[in-house]
This record gives structure tokens, sequence and C-alpha cells, in this order.
């Protein structure tokens, strides 16, 4: 399986929706999403493309593997 790499804004922003994130606000540069079982909300810098460290951060808090996020984005 390949390694993740950069991830473009708008396509990760297509993923978060796809699995049911709202988007809340936005600060700056960063924009909040939430969801009702997430202890914390994801924090994500609207720049692109996004670093792979800020996806698999987000991917952690999510409780999703790299595996699962690279299937997900092949079906969107």
């Amino acid at each position: 399986m390949p390694g993740l790499g950069t991830v473009s804004f708008g396509r990760f922003e297509k993923f978060l929706l796809h699995i049911g994130c709202v988007f809340d606000r936005q600060k700056g540069d960063h924009r909040i999403y939430k969801r009702a079982d997430l202890k914390r909300p994801l924090v994500v810098p609207f720049k692109n493309p996004l670093p792979a460290f800020i996806v698999r951060n987000n991917l952690r808090t999510l409780g999703m593997t790299t595996g699962q996020f690279l299937d997900i984005l092949k079906r969107i």
C-alpha cells in the first residue's frame, strides 16, 4: 500500500464532510470541524497541500488508519 503523502485541502475537507464532520468555525487560517462522537474538534490549517503529519494527527483523533483514509478517498 502506498504511503501517505501530501493531500490537497479541498480533498481532505471533502473527506471530512463525507464521514460526517461539520464545519464549525474558522480562526485565522485554521478551520475547525466537529462531530458528535469526537472528544475534541479537528483543526485543519487552510493551506495547500496539507503535510502528511497534519492528516495523520487528524486521522488519529478520528480513530482511523491511513489505509481506511485512502480507501475512502478512492470512493469519493
